[in-house]
């Protein structure tokens, strides 16, 4: 499933009108190389138009993750989101980031074993 956030309210994209441009595929591809466990974790493609990003997130025990897919030549960044902004005032903090050196099926392996060694899942 894909969803688009834009002025804070979430919108689910049907299949057929599903964005077509590089990050939103390289999403999908890495989305196909997931583990079952990453899948149960309620795993979704996100265009995030107020954050600008889009990424695949992840439900896990200890709240929201995205692995969000790089704009450029940046790196991809595994985020765990905060419900609230902490006394710093982020709303999110960076857990792992990783180059863009790695096909699909390396960032979904990398990305499913950190969070699982961590007790992101399970």
């Amino acid at each position: 499933m894909e969803i688009q956030i834009s002025d804070g309210i979430v919108h689910r994209i049907p299949g057929d009108k599903a964005l077509m441009n590089h990050r939103a595929i390289q999403a999908r591809s890495i989305a196909n190389f997931l583990p079952l466990l990453c899948q149960r974790a309620d795993a979704k493609i996100v265009h995030n138009i107020d954050a600008n990003y889009t990424g695949i997130r992840f439900d896990t025990k200890h709240g929201a993750v995205v692995l969000e897919v790089p704009f450029g030549d940046g790196p991809y960044r595994l985020v765990r989101e905060l419900v609230e902004p902490d006394r710093a005032g982020r709303t999110s903090v960076e857990m792992l980031r990783f180059p863009q050196l790695y096909k699909p099926q390396g960032i979904a392996h990398m990305t499913a074993e950190f969070l699982s060694t961590r007790g992101y899942l399970g």
